[in-house]
């Protein structure tokens, strides 16, 4: 069975902005979106949160990119859906439509608090169907004690719930853990800068950076594999040599400096 890694990167909704918000619509969209963060962390503290935080709803969420690792028994693949110029829904599609296709196990740092819950509210909004990702038994038996929903399954690995004994509480950002293991983590990008390269039209820059969380993902993902005995560590090397080999022959900025970065904290982590 091949194994699918995938991250999404989102941006505020100017459209529920303007309809829940009542953000007036003559402002820009970048402006629409700074307001919708301003008026949610104000809605916080005011319904005495004593920590307010200007992270939308789930469903407030619109993805402007979707990366992917597909590892399978011969090959191994990184990209982002479709092409800088796709429509949201058009990204949705070419998700599921893939998971339809292939049912790959799907892996995910947070995936269960947030990019699936993303997806599903968008794939409502735009009426983008899959018939394996939401059956339980229904199309297919063996879904009803295995399936992409059910959190203690493992047709979806969330690597971060897992680790965290499903406490929210324990969290940790992908960023730490991957760092830690000797892995290149976030390399100065983080979420909060997408909404600020996507009002710039750095869509490409976007994609990049998706793939790179996937890259530290799958990494962070063969650790754990490790210490469940799901893979011996001579396993693992031979794995880090595919991937290393296969950043190497894309031959990308992004795959180059990510490859950089890991021989660099590699050997700080053997120090």
């Amino acid at each position: 069975m091949s194994v699918m890694i995938f991250d999404i990167e989102t941006v505020p909704d100017c459209k529920i902005g303007r309809e829940n918000f009542k953000i007036n619509d003559e402002l820009d969209p970048y402006s629409i979106m700074k307001a919708m963060i301003s008026i949610h962390k104000q809605q916080q503290s005011i319904n005495g949160n004593p920590y307010p935080s200007g992270f939308l709803p789930q469903y407030m969420h619109q993805v402007v990119a979707i990366s992917v690792l597909i590892r399978d028994q011969d090959n191994i693949k990184v990209w982002s859906l479709g092409d800088e110029s796709s429509s949201e829904k058009e990204l949705i599609e070419r998700f599921f439509t893939g998971l339809d296709k292939y049912a790959p196990v799907l892996v995910s740092w947070n995936g269960t608090g947030f990019d699936l819950p993303v997806l599903n509210h968008r794939a409502l909004l735009h009426q983008v169907s899959s018939t394996k990702y939401w059956d339980q038994g229904f199309f297919d038996s063996n879904f009803k004690w295995n399936n992409y929903q059910n959190r203690y399954h493992q047709r979806h690995i969330d690597v971060m719930d897992s680790l965290s004994m499903h406490q929210p509480r324990a969290n940790a950002p992908l960023n730490d853990i991957a760092m830690g293991l000797g892995f290149p983590g976030k390399m100065g990008l983080d979420g909060n800068m997408v909404m600020d390269m996507y009002a710039k039209g750095e869509i490409k820059t976007i994609r990049d950076y998706c793939e790179t969380d996937v890259l530290n993902t799958y990494l962070t993902y063969l650790a754990f594999s490790r210490i469940r005995n799901h893979n011996s560590a001579l396993n693992i090397e031979e794995e880090h040599l595919t991937l290393r080999s296969y950043l190497e022959q894309e031959n990308k900025t992004h795959f180059n400096e990510f490859l950089e970065n890991w021989n660099n904290n590699e050997k700080q982590t053997d120090q």
